[in-house]
């Protein structure tokens, strides 16, 4: 049976415009919400601004809770209405769509001056909530604000050009000349640049630096995180925020699907919440098919964030025995000089093992890497088992994908990278044997927030003297883990044979 008295909130039920135009679910703007401080609830002096509106729900839901805090100091409704919408509430929208979907949830009119408008003192169309097409300012191919390529977004009158007005200025201040207290929402993710996925160039960072311009007092927005690890012009942007002890809690969801249904976006979002005049650790609270893991730490104790609350007592261990990182014995990308359209041409007598098959190759079709070429390597795939950097469904990861011995006189293309390279063989499958290990894969997985398996994802694991074979048993007890702490890599990451695959 049915509830006839149902009334779905319309702005839960929308789909999505694009992976990169993400709508907020209510019930999350909601949690967002609740960190700011209750009292700004019932100040009628606070500004609010959303500089990326797409649906108006940050607003409204502002708006919900200005009505009830502010009741005492303006008991008339319709006054303190006019009041919040005109002078509290401020909007940017992203494109002409999105501002009127906004005004119509904010103001209950596609016009902030029509006759049904639940605020009955403005006398323009778009009230606060604004939207200006901007276009990009191109240089050498580029837009010189966003990073925007010309060839993709030169467009003519009737598109968007997606010049998000925001981050289109050296002068945000001037948009609405005056100051905020609280700036929140949820900004464009990503510009398309051809491709997808890893090929998309992030942008989220740059509402987050402009933000921090205008000097809220609060600040709290929702972006990927794949920030935690930088990468695609986004290391700067995490040196600044895990430097930035002004963080006062980050809320990060493993899966993005669970608070954004029916969206996968690589390396999972998060939330924080920054406030100007505080100084302290920070609270981070992970969250992952109903379990939570809670820590409170400065962000910056390691060079890349460390996601997991547990892994900090872990990665403590590790690197209090100085040893050397395993990435002093990997290779860069394109390890033998082949790319990825490479093929074998069944000449020579080199193998080449490429993703369309092994075959042969005469010696001078290889560029670099001569030095290993007669040696025995490790080889392992360049992207991940796991699908967008994302757990399986049982919570846990393999990380690695394909993990296997090449012999003297074997090379491969770069969709492989070498782990290293041995004169013996017996130190080259105690390498592989280790690199399968969980307590390996687990430490190439705090620095793994998509599928690209780079030498970089291995800075954490240390090099070990691989005259050795080497076990999980053999590395717990060599790092002195406790069982809590084995526990958890274990929770987190699937066995794999250490047998040849």
């Amino acid at each position: 049976m049915t509830n006839s008295s149902y009334n779905p909130d319309v702005l839960s039920c929308l789909a999505n415009l694009s992976s990169d135009e993400v709508f907020t679910p209510p019930q999350l703007v909601n949690n967002i919400l609740d960190l700011l401080p209750k009292d700004i609830w019932s100040d009628q002096d606070a500004r609010f601004l959303d500089p990326f509106c797409k649906t108006g729900v940050f607003l409204r839901e502002i708006a919900k809770r200005l009505e009830a805090g502010l009741e005492k100091h303006i008991p008339d409704r319709q006054k303190r209405l006019n009041h919040i919408f005109k002078n509290q509430l401020f909007g940017i929208a992203i494109t002409e769509l999105t501002s009127l979907l906004s005004r119509r949830s904010v103001y209950c009119s596609k016009t902030a001056d029509g006759r049904y408008s639940v605020c009955d003192i403005f006398d323009n169309p778009q009230g606060n909530i604004r939207f200006e097409r901007i276009e990009h300012n191109w240089k050498n191919g580029r837009c010189a604000y966003c990073g925007a390529s010309e060839a993709n977004y030169e467009r003519g009158e009737d598109l968007e050009t997606h010049a998000y007005q925001f981050i289109h200025t050296e002068n945000p201040e001037e948009i609405f000349n005056m100051k905020f207290d609280v700036i929140v929402g949820n900004p464009p993710y990503q510009l398309d640049t051809g491709g997808s996925g890893r090929q998309a160039k992030p942008i989220y960072q740059l509402f987050v630096q402009q933000a921090k311009k205008l000097k809220p007092r609060y600040l709290t927005m929702i972006i990927p995180s794949r920030w935690f690890a930088g990468g695609m012009g986004l290391n700067d942007f995490r040196s600044e925020m895990i430097n930035d002890d002004r963080i006062r809690k980050i809320v990060d969801y493993i899966d993005a699907r669970e608070c954004f249904p029916g969206v996968d976006i690589a390396g999972g979002v998060c939330y924080f919440f920054w406030a100007r005049d505080t100084h302290d650790d920070c609270v981070v609270i992970n969250k992952f098919q109903g379990a939570e893991y809670e820590s409170k730490r400065p962000l910056n104790e390691f060079k890349t964030f460390v996601r997991f609350g547990p892994a900090v007592s872990i990665l403590r261990k590790v690197v209090s025995k100085h040893d050397k990182s395993l990435t002093k014995i990997i290779s860069a990308t394109r390890p033998f000089g082949l790319q990825t359209k490479d093929r074998p041409d069944g000449k020579g007598n080199i193998r080449l093992v490429s993703s369309a098959g092994d075959g042969m190759i005469p010696i001078k079709r290889v560029t670099s890497g001569h030095e290993m070429i007669g040696k025995w390597k490790v080889m392992t795939s360049k992207t991940s088992h796991d699908h967008a950097g994302q757990p399986d469904k049982d919570g846990m990861r393999r990380i690695l994908s394909r993990v296997e011995l090449l012999e003297p006189d074997a090379v491969c293309t770069e969709s492989y990278i070498i782990l290293g390279s041995f004169d013996q063989k017996a130190k080259a499958q105690h390498c592989l044997e280790y690199v399968k290990t969980r307590f390996v894969r687990f430490l190439v997985s705090l620095l793994s927030f998509s599928q690209d398996i780079t030498r970089e994802r291995f800075a954490y694991v240390p090099i070990q003297d691989f005259i050795e074979q080497w076990t999980d048993d053999k590395l717990y007890k060599k790092y002195g883990l406790t069982k809590d702490e084995i526990a958890f890599i274990e929770s987190m990451v699937r066995p794999m044979e250490v047998k040849d695959e």
